[in-house]
């Protein structure tokens, strides 16, 4: 039987406990959480898979409103996904894995998919790997391996697996599933976590590809069959696969242990004791942190002073307390987040709040990410916005005009190609140019060095979906 591991990366989740660092535009698993490492959680979650023997290259499986940050993370790794499918709505875990099974055997090969969520966090990845290579043997078996993480308190925010012996959490040895306890009460927890028999859901598998296909076939049919279809005319372009959005819109949204391993016989827990978090607050983002002698985490422009156990967070503003205690603070340029570390649990109450009443900052930053760079909102009008562009080099917008605005560009660092209509001119630091309502232009940066402009727009309406594209390079 093959050993060989093909990476499946779910990497589709919004994050909103984490919130206002983590919101739908750029969702926890881009982000750099913690303190101690500078790699975002996705890229963590395929660095530490490295020593792994016969690794494939990975399919990652992401929104389609996130493709060109993950393609730019992994780039940045050194990392050639076999695949990046795009989800155009997120359809839960099922779906998702059978997608990444349908694609891992459309070559003849029936691989090993170990699929991971691309937020958690892992301090032990030496006894993970360990853990990861001995399960292979039941996979090879035709066994569904599910790693069930090794309790450290009766925590009432995950869901629980019950084995049918008590587990060895010394050795590196599985046990067969008895069934899957959702999120219980406090009460329940307690009683739970006095057995060896019971493990955090964890949420990552491994398995044969065609093995969960086979399951999913029996058990969830309809999933496979919608799967099967939105890929059949799949356009490719880069590394990204697209689906059909009529057909997957129909799938049903099912989490892969119901759809599979509720019902399925062929269910292994694996017990996982690798200091494993899923980073789902901010009092969990708090424990997976360096603290400093007062039991204190600090990020950005921080003065803290007769304060302990808090968690404070600057993106751009000061942020200064004085004889505080056990508080989170994490400020953004638009939001700031003030809580007792107790309840960060409750911060998603928070967004849902905000997305009720139609505000941004629920869903979006003031910083937005594009394919050739990103922009920052700086300040706006009901008739007028200022915003600071920044294009990587070598990168271009798309050839495009405005119904209902026009622009006024100033480089402040860098030199910009502009395009207005036919005529075509360079320009360096502190020249500036203006784009007529309707005019067709586009901005491209021909340098070596990152090119940075202000960006005054004026107009009777401002929104992002006033743009009509002639030619994109990114296939938007």
């Amino acid at each position: 039987m093959s050993n060989n591991i093909l990476p499946v990366i779910l990497s589709g989740g919004s994050g909103t406990r984490l919130w206002p660092l983590s919101r739908e535009s750029y969702p926890k698993q881009y982000l750099n959480l913690n303190n101690i490492r500078k790699e975002t959680l996705l890229q963590q979650t395929l660095n530490r898979l490295k020593n792994l023997n016969d690794l494939s290259n990975p399919i990652i499986i992401c929104n389609e409103e996130h493709r060109f940050i993950v393609a730019e993370q992994v780039r940045e790794i050194n990392i050639k996904p076999e695949s990046i499918i795009l989800e155009p709505f997120g359809r839960n875990t099922a779906p998702a894995i059978a997608m990444a099974a349908l694609k891992a055997i459309s070559d003849g090969n029936d691989p090993n998919l170990l699929v991971l969520p691309a937020d958690h966090e892992i301090k032990n990845i030496e006894r993970f790997l360990e853990i990861i290579e001995a399960s292979i043997v039941y996979a090879n078996e035709g066994r569904l391996v599910t790693f069930g993480i090794v309790p450290t308190s009766p925590e009432i925010g995950y869901g629980y697996i019950e084995a049918k012996i008590e587990l060895d959490h010394q050795s590196i040895v599985g046990a067969n599933i008895v069934r899957f306890i959702e999120k219980p009460d406090l009460e329940t927890a307690k009683t739970l976590i006095s057995s060896k028999k019971y493990t955090w859901n964890s949420g990552m598998f491994l398995f044969k590809a065609s093995k969960i296909l086979s399951e999913l076939e029996k058990f969830s049919p309809e999933i496979v069959e919608y799967c099967r279809d939105s890929m059949k005319d799949n356009s490719k372009d880069f590394d990204f696969e697209r689906l059909n959005k009529e057909v997957f819109h129909n799938c049903p949204s099912v989490s892969i242990d119901i759809a599979v391993m509720e019902n399925t016989s062929f269910g292994t827990v694996m017990p996982l004791e690798v200091g494993w978090s899923d980073l789902g607050s901010w009092s969990a983002v708090y424990d997976c942190s360096k603290q400093d002698k007062y039991g204190n985490v600090i990020e950005g422009k921080v003065i803290l002073k007769e304060s302990k156990n808090c968690l404070f967070r600057s993106e751009n503003r000061l942020l200064a307390g004085v004889g505080l205690e056990d508080l989170i603070a994490v400020e953004t340029h638009d939001a700031i987040l003030i809580t007792k570390k107790n309840k960060t649990q409750k911060v998603k109450k928070i967004v849902q709040e905000l997305n009720k009443n139609n505000l941004n900052e629920g869903r979006t930053h003031r910083k937005v990410f594009r394919p050739w760079g990103n922009y920052f909102s700086v300040v706006e009008g009901s008739s007028w916005q200022v915003k600071r562009i920044e294009v990587t080099p070598g990168a271009s917008l798309s050839l495009q005009k405005h119904h209902h605005r026009s622009e006024h560009w100033i480089v402040v660092k860098g030199t910009a190609q502009v395009q207005i209509n036919e005529e075509v001119q360079l320009l360096s630091e502190n020249q500036s140019t203006y784009i007529p309502l309707g005019s067709k232009h586009r901005l491209s940066n021909p340098g070596k060095v990152k090119l940075v402009l202000i960006e005054v727009q004026s107009g009777t309406y401002l929104g992002e979906d006033d743009i009509v594209r002639y030619e994109d390079q990114y296939g938007r």
